[in-house]
Formats: C-alpha cells, sequence, structure tokens
C-alpha cells in the first residue's frame, strides 16, 4: 500500500478526542508506544511478524485532506485551532521494529513508536489493525509450511477472507510464510507472487459429460491442466484424468496435475498415484484441497497420502482457530514539562506492562539456533542480536524495504532455526522471554511509586 488517500481517518474516534485533549494540555510531550501481543493463542507456540511495508507507507504519506477535515467538522466534536493542526499533520517521530518474517513471542515489542504523543496516538489504530492482520495470518501459514513436511502450499483463500484487502494481505502474508503461491490474481499483480489455480465443480457440470469439459480445459491449457476429478464419481473422475494425460502426452504435452477436493483423501490419492503410475503418468502431480490446515494436513500425511500439492484456504485465510491477536499498544515513557522522558506503566490487574523504552535480544547457539530471548531496556548492555530495528526517523524512512523474496527468504531461515518442538503442531514446549534485571528493578520501583502517587 502507497497511497494513503481516504486512510487518515481509518481509526477510532477516541484517538481524535485524545489527540485534542493533548493538543489543549500536553502539545509539546513526547511519548513512547509499544506494540506487543500479551498472550499467544493457545495453538501458537511463537509469531510471524508481517506487516511492516503498510505501516511504512502508511505513516510516511499520512495527511488529513479538505474532505476528511470537512467531515471532522460537522462532528461538533473538534476545536478550530485542532482542526488547523490536523490540517498540517506530519508524523515526525521514530518507529522501530521487528524485520518482517521475524518469529517473536509474547510480551516482545514486535514495534516500537517514540513520537510527539499527538502523532504516536493518531497512528494507533492503523498500527494494531495491520499488525494483528497480518501477522496472524503468516503465523497461521506458517505452521501449515512447517505440516507440509516440503510439500507445495498454495494460498486458495480469496472467497472466505473477512473483505478484499484482506483477501489481498493474506496471499502476501502466506507468501512470507513459505507459501508457493496463490489464486488471488491481483494479489499476484501487486506483490509478483506466482498465481495458480485449477478448475470448479461449475465448469465440469456445464459440460454434457466430465470427459467432455476435461478435453475442452486440457487442449486450452495443454501444459497447465489440473483436472478436478470428484465432482461425480472419484473413480471415474480419475480414469477420465488418466485418459486426458495419455492423450497430451501423445501429442507432447504433460497433463500437470489432479484435483482432489472431498471424501477419503487418502484412499482417493492412493488409488489416483496407482493409476497414473500405471499408465505411465508418474509426472502427474496430485493436489488436495477443501478445508485444509496444518492439522488436518499432518493427518493426511500421517496417514499416507500421496498428495504432491496443499490448495489451503477458508482455513489458513480466517486462521480459523486464532482469528484475532491480542495485539495492544501500550504508552511506556512520558516526558515531563522539561522534556525529560519518565517511564510509565499500567497496574490493572493481570494487565501489568514493562516500563521504559525496550529492546528485544536474542541469544542463539553456535549452530546459530534460538536459544532464549532477553526483555531489556534500550541500553542495557546484554549479549544477543537486537531484533528491533529503527525504520522511521524523523519522520523519514530509514530502512530500505527488502523485495517480497527477501522478506520470504529471511522468514525460511527465522524458522530453520527455530527449535523443533515450537514447530510441532500440538507443541508442548514454551520458548523462554526471560526478563532482565535492569528491567525487572525498573518495574518494581515504578509500581511502588505510582501506586503512592494515585
Amino acid at each position: 500500500m502507497k497511497d494513503n488517500k481516504g486512510l487518515a481517518l481509518l481509526l477510532d474516534l477516541y484517538e481524535l478526542t485524545m489527540a485534542q485533549c493533548y493538543f489543549h494540555y500536553k502539545k509539546d510531550a513526547w511519548a513512547t508506544f509499544d506494540l506487543f501481543v500479551r498472550t499467544l493463542p493457545q495453538s501458537r507456540s511463537y509469531l510471524m511478524a508481517a506487516g511492516l511495508e503498510d505501516i511504512a507507507n502508511y505513516v510516511r504519506n499520512l495527511r488529513f485532506n479538505y474532505e476528511e477535515i470537512s467531515y471532522l467538522r460537522k462532528q461538533n466534536l473538534f476545536s478550530r485551532d485542532f482542526m488547523e493542526y490536523l490540517k498540517k499533520f506530519r508524523f515526525k517521530g521514530d518507529i522501530w521494529a521487528m524485520p518482517e518474517g521475524e518469529i517473536f513471542f509474547a510480551d516482545e515489542p514486535v514495534l516500537r513508536v517514540t513520537a510527539a504523543v499527538i502523532e504516536a496516538q493518531i497512528i494507533e489504530s492503523f498500527l494494531l489493525n495491520t499488525i494483528n492482520l497480518q501477522t496472524m495470518i503468516a503465523s497461521k501459514a506458517v505452521r501449515v509450511i512447517s505440516a507440509s513436511a516440503g510439500k507445495g502450499v498454495y494460498d486458495f483463500s480469496l472467497r472466505r477472507t473477512q473483505g478484499s484487502d484482506a483477501a489481498i494481505k493474506a496471499a502476501r502474508s502466506s507468501y512470507i510464510a513459505g507459501f508457493n503461491g496463490t489464486s488471488n490474481v491481483l494479489a499476484g499483480k501487486l506483490y509478483r507472487i506466482p498465481i495458480a489455480g485449477t478448475m470448479a465443480h461449475s465448469f465440469v457440470m456445464a459440460f454434457k459429460q466430465e470427459l467432455d469439459s476435461f478435453l475442452a480445459y486440457s487442449s486450452t491449457f495443454p501444459d497447465k491442466t489440473i483436472l478436478l476429478v470428484d465432482t461425480y464419481n472419484t473413480k471415474k473422475g480419475i480414469e477420465n484424468a488418466v485418459k486426458i494425460g495419455r492423450y497430451l502426452k501423445e501429442k507432447g504435452c504433460r497433463l500437470l496435475g489432479i484435483r482432489l477436493d472431498s471424501g477419503d483423501i487418502v484412499a482417493w490419492s492412493k488409488l489416483a498415484r496407482r493409476m497414473l503410475d500405471r499408465a505411465s503418468l508418474s509426472f502427474v502431480k496430485i493436489f488436495a484441497s477443501g478445508n485444509l490446515d496444518e492439522f488436518r494436513i499432518r493427518e493426511l500425511l500421517r496417514l499416507g497420502a500421496k498428495v504432491d500439492n496443499f490448495g489451503v484456504g477458508t482455513h489458513m485465510g480466517t486462521s480459523i482457530d486464532a482469528p484475532c491477536l491480542d495485539v495492544i499498544y501500550k504508552i511506556s515513557e512520558i516526558t515531563d514539562e522539561n522534556g525529560k522522558f519518565l517511564p510509565t506503566m499500567k497496574l490493572s490487574k493481570a494487565k501489568v506492562t514493562y516500563p521504559g523504552r525496550k529492546q528485544v535480544f536474542r541469544i542463539l547457539d553456535k549452530r546459530q539456533r534460538f536459544v532464549k530471548d532477553v526483555l531489556g531496556l534500550e541500553k542495557e548492555r546484554i549479549k544477543g542480536r537486537p531484533l528491533l530495528i529503527k525504520v522511521i526517523d524523523k519522520g523519514k524512512l530509514v530502512y530500505k524495504l527488502p523485495t517480497l523474496n527477501k522478506i520470504r527468504d529471511f522468514a525460511r531461515v527465522n524458522l530453520a532455526r527455530l527449535p523443533a518442538a515450537l514447530k510441532e503442531v500440538y507443541p508442548k514446549y514454551k520458548y523462554p522471554v526471560v526478563i532482565s534485571k535492569g528491567l525487572r528493578k525498573l518495574r518494581r520501583n515504578l509500581s511502588y511509586q505510582l501506586e503512592r502517587r494515585q
């Protein structure tokens, strides 16, 4: 997303009402906010960061245009001088973030904003929305990749995602995670993701006989045909696909594959593989689809399904078992009247936050595998690789946004370094995230001070 037209008002109303109060009472105050996931979903042992490119483009181009200012004036909520401020609004703060494709855990800031408190408040809703959706999908998709054991996996989620924008971001996020391509043509165009598809049952049913539909499709796409074989009788469908495969082979072409979308995928795939191999069509791939996710794929492969590629739709594109993340955006420091940053924190029961400007340090072993993470204060001397990098400096992009393929490679390397126990579909191991000595001390002392002050 490079054009922010119409997005300035994509925020919750209280961001603007609080911003107006800040404008009148704390106009010169600066603050630091952390964006993090408080608790992981029950079925997740880790998350994969995604959405940073959209955030970087959003904050650089955020403007309130004439129509948006006019709309806000009609609400009779905002003062004239605050409206004048919004007319000239520009984000001039700093953003530190984990790169897309980075793996992270609960309580670790995936993004940190230091800016005028008004600016930091106004961008909150977009940041949360973006990180929630794209990280949620990437984290689901990477589990599918782990379960597929090297088989090809394709995004078929367009028709079931919650809206067009979600469909495009699901294609991008799943590609980052390691998917081989998408059925979403617009996502393919926007992000240069390989596009793939087969045929629908309706296409087969539009012809008098199944074989006629197969012949028509294969004649149109002689080297890119994948035949859907379970519209009527799956065994007969496989037999018809074998006929088409032989016919194409005689013409010097190749049937690309067949697709199974229902029934006993394990049994049908085994039968199809035997029939194709006996017909000297061992090069024909078997695709499976139909409510697939990491749980179902793991079970299919455990039972010996002869599937080469999976089309994964609804369950991945909606992250059906964990359809949202407990992602939050909390203030951790704010300046006093002299411009000095003072740490702050929330004390609500079960929602206590960590104060101060923080960094996440990752400890690796000699083979570059994850050992543990340390959440500490930014200026603490802690051994380990810092995960938060500066992306925006004084409102300007200082980080070279990588290509999608580079992000994908980075994600693959990170996944390879992750302990195998965390990549299980049903993980039992919890990765250690240690709170540094300095951060623990600050939190303890500040908690005591805040309780007395209140």
